[in-house]
């Protein structure tokens, strides 16, 4: 029994899904890994030199039919020997079925554009490329997607400060956006972190004995 013989909700019985499993991890074997997750997902490992001929075989053989690349992202990982991670998500309609191909990646190192095989990648390797400050070679147009061009750094890198390197205003005089360096008002806040109905539990103690000592010698001076 092929494929084409299994009606598409018969695709999601484990048995199915097993099946092809199996058959996945067969004509990747040389490429990718089989990586165990926690929910049941389909998830393989590649080096970075594997990652084209895993993708083309993914899309290419007839039985797999991942035809599309649904998403595309990354991952930063600092205390990695190899920091980044990239992740890409494919889905075969026919099989009714997803895989997430896993592939580290260090900093500097250039990664192969799959805009030629997969068009819906021009746009997320343009979003890795803005945040993360990934490479991809063979891009037709790897230019910043959600920040603007004249931004400085890649914001989803863990090591990207909070308030960003530059600020953006409106400058009156000039009547043009200008960039100047961020300026912070104070060099830190400092924050009380006490319940609202613990409160300082010193200012009040100190409060309710000052209250006490009043009422005493309101008593006091009543008695006199």
């Amino acid at each position: 029994m092929t494929s084409a013989d299994i009606t598409h909700s018969e695709k999601n019985t484990p048995d199915v899904k097993q099946d092809f499993a199996s058959l996945l991890s067969a004509l990747l074997a040389d490429n990718a890994l089989y990586e165990p997750s926690a929910s049941g997902e389909l998830v393989y490992r590649c080096q970075l030199d594997k990652l084209f001929t895993t993708l083309t075989i993914l899309k290419s053989n007839v039985d797999l039919d991942f035809a599309q690349l649904s998403d595309l992202t990354a991952v930063d990982y600092p205390d990695r020997l190899q920091r980044f991670e990239l992740v890409y998500q494919l889905l075969s309609i026919s099989n009714n079925q997803r895989v997430r191909i896993l592939c580290a990646v260090d900093e500097g190192q250039i990664v192969p554009s799959v805009t030629g095989f997969f068009k819906s990648a021009e746009w997320s390797e343009r979003e890795v490329w803005d945040m993360y400050g990934l490479f991809f070679s063979d891009h037709p147009d790897l230019r910043r997607l959600l920040t603007d061009y004249g931004f400085e750094g890649h914001p989803l890198r863990k090591d990207f400060p909070l308030t960003g390197y530059v600020e953006v205003r409106y400058d009156d005089i000039e009547k043009r956006v200008a960039y100047q360096p961020v300026q912070l008002t104070q060099e830190y806040r400092d924050f009380d972190f006490l319940s609202p109905w613990e409160g300082d539990q010193e200012l009040v103690h100190s409060t309710l004995n000052a209250e006490e000592e009043k009422d005493t010698m309101l008593k006091q001076d009543g008695d006199a």
